[in-house]
């Protein structure tokens, strides 16, 4: 039987690919098996990816016949997992020899659905860890409880699937997967999803994935209208949570935090393309005017006055329309 399915996108990361491969290895059982996804690579990967199949112990490769994006990839990598457990890893980042069996050893110790890990971020030479925004540890608790409190980081707002484990439970119940096309933020419905609907989980401190920021291929660098996903992905989790149960108390922190990402993107503007920029503006600007009006009042009242005001200069601006392959792409 197949104990954990690890799930590793791979797209135009030659650079990057053999540490990472190297690092599965390091890792490897007799009861795992890692599902190497090619989302249509054009640069040297795919022959990187056919020799790691062959030498990597469990490879299980995968070729798309055109590119998807990083959420149909990990899609395509839960449709194929046999585990009774499943992790994912990007085609950039690199792991700790033995990572994963001691991941999998506090999984089975707690029974809990799912369990989140710190990890360190690694720009350059400078490493950094990061840790889930959870103070116990070691202990099962409420995915549920762990949303809140609104006006602080919490939880949902850690929401790299790679740092944690998954039990097979969670797949089976449509838990697992995530918004098919989205092209960034793809992690947030998801993670708000997990921590609504699952009913335990727990916070580990091992530190074991490393994580490469500044990645030139990676879409954090690149300003095209892929950015604009974010708000696809954020319109996403205001619409499910507005029809959640509890959604009187849980809608403040989704607001919350969709204004503040907003903000932030259009604080970085620049980095934009002209066309794009202007789809950002008017996108962002039409989307403050879908959120319930108190809940945005109360968002932007809790920001510092420069967040703030450029979210308020949108919320004054004339509605305009915006390119269809730019507002499909929102």
């Amino acid at each position: 039987m197949v104990k954990l399915s690890v799930i590793v996108p791979f797209f135009n990361v030659q650079t990057y690919a053999p540490d990472t491969l190297r690092s599965l290895s390091a890792n490897a059982r007799e009861d795992f098996e890692f599902i190497l996804v090619d989302d249509c690579s054009t640069d040297g990967t795919p022959e990187i990816l056919e020799r790691a199949g062959r030498e990597v112990p469990g490879a299980v490769l995968v070729r798309h016949e055109e590119n998807g994006g990083l959420a149909t990839a990990r899609n395509t990598g839960l449709d194929l997992a046999r585990g009774e457990y499943v992790t994912f890893l990007d085609g950039d980042d690199w792991l700790a020899p033995g990572h994963y069996g001691r991941l999998l050893a506090v999984a089975e110790e707690l029974g809990v659905d799912f369990v989140r890990t710190d990890h360190v971020q690694c720009t350059g030479r400078a490493r950094t860890v990061h840790r889930v925004p959870v103070g116990r540890r070691g202990v099962a608790l409420s995915p549920r409880g762990a949303i809140l409190p609104a006006d602080r980081s919490t939880s949902v707002d850690y929401a790299y699937a790679w740092a944690g484990i998954y039990h097979r439970r969670l797949l089976d119940e449509g838990l697992l997967h995530f918004t098919h096309g989205l092209r960034t933020a793809e992690d947030r419905p998801w993670i708000w999803r997990l921590h609504r609907e699952a009913r335990s989980f727990a916070v580990t401190g091992l530190l074991g994935v490393f994580y490469r920021r500044g990645v030139a291929t990676s879409l954090t660098q690149i300003g095209d209208v892929r950015q604009l996903h974010f708000l696809r992905a954020f319109d996403q989790v205001i619409e499910e949570t507005a029809t959640d149960p509890e959604a009187e108390k849980l809608l403040p922190k989704a607001v919350r935090t969709y204004c503040a990402i907003m903000s932030h993107q259009l604080g970085t503007i620049e980095r934009f393309e002209p066309e794009v920029a202007r789809a950002l503006r008017s996108l962002s600007a039409d989307a403050l005017r879908r959120m319930p009006r108190e809940l945005v009042k109360d968002a932007l009242n809790s920001m510092d006055e420069d967040r703030a005001a450029r979210l308020r200069r949108l919320r004054r601006r004339p509605v305009r329309s915006v390119p269809a392959r730019l507002g499909a792409a929102a």
